[in-house]
Parts: structure tokens; sequence; C-alpha cells
């Protein structure tokens, strides 16, 4: 039985744990090829070991320009082309206001703003014809959660990115 990906090429941000682990798994499960990034080289080959086949582990911070330009140099060496970009990578942490610090603010933009913009962006030569960009926002871009406006802020900006990144890519 053919899967829905069959000979499809899939990159997942965060694919070591969580949502991303989930959704490369079943991308490998439906045919594709999957590429999936992480920062702790532990986690990913854990990952790797429970994906099975069809996955390669990229040690990546989507924090570090230069680590997304390595995750492409290998997509494209060991594919040439993305038809799936699932950028999930992200990052939490309950503070509540007047306990947030810079390096809490900073973290949780570079990784959840800066990061995904970035990695989208330096994906695009590679995006195939017809390929999808998935951008992973939370339902907390609307609704309020205790000691996580930062993170519901990130979200937020996720959310207004989207479409205009979609429009922008059309073009």
């Amino acid at each position: 039985m053919a899967g829905k990906f069959d000979g499809k090429i899939a990159v997942v941000t965060g694919g070591s744990a969580g949502i991303g682990l989930g959704t490369a798994k079943r991308f490998v499960e439906e045919g594709a090829q999957v590429f999936i990034t992480g920062r702790r080289r532990p986690e990913l080959d854990k990952a790797v070991a429970d994906i099975g086949s069809n996955v390669t582990a990229i040690q990546a911070d989507t924090t570090n320009l230069s680590d997304i330009e390595g995750i492409y140099e290998v997509v494209r060496a060991k594919a040439g082309h993305i038809d799936v970009m699932f950028a999930n990578a992200g990052f939490y942490e309950f503070r509540a206001l007047g306990e947030i610090t810079e390096e809490h603010f900073d973290t949780t933009f570079n990784t959840n703003v800066r990061g995904l913009l970035f990695t989208v962006q330096n994906a695009l030569p590679l995006l195939s014809r017809g390929s999808s960009v998935i951008l992973i926002g939370s339902i907390a871009s609307t609704k309020e959660i205790p000691s996580m406006s930062v993170y519901e802020a990130t979200k937020a900006a996720v959310r207004a990115l989207a479409p205009r990144m979609w429009r922008e890519r059309a073009q």
C-alpha cells in the first residue's frame, strides 16, 4: 500500500521529542525520507532509534544561523530538495510578570520567532514546487495562560507571520 508521502522529503525541526517526534514518525510511516533536528545529540539518537528507518538526525540549534545553514547543507547533499518543511522547534518556560528576565525573553523570542523565520527563509531555495511549509503555533496565541505571557507573545507573532510568509512566497 502506497503512503501519502512516498518519495517525499520532509524536514522537522524540534524532531527529537513531542509533536516533532510524533510528526516525524508519521511522515516515515507514510513513506517520507525525514530529516529531524534538535539541540541535544542523545535525544536525537533516541529519536532515530525510535523512528527506525528513513530518518537522518541533524544536531542544530535554530537560534543559531550557522546551525540553520548546516541543516540545509545536509539536506541539499542527501536529498537535494524539500517537499515538507515542518517548523516546530520551540521553547517555553513559565515566568510570571515580575519574574521575566532578559535571558528568558531573548531565549523564547529567539527560538520561537527568530529561529522559525530564519528556518523557513533559509529553506526557500530547497523547497520543491508544490511544497508545504507548516508553522507550529499554539492556542496560546489567543488564549491567556498564567505565567506564559512571553510564550503567548511569540505564538501570536507566529500566527501573524504565517499568512504574510505564504503571500510573499506565492509572489
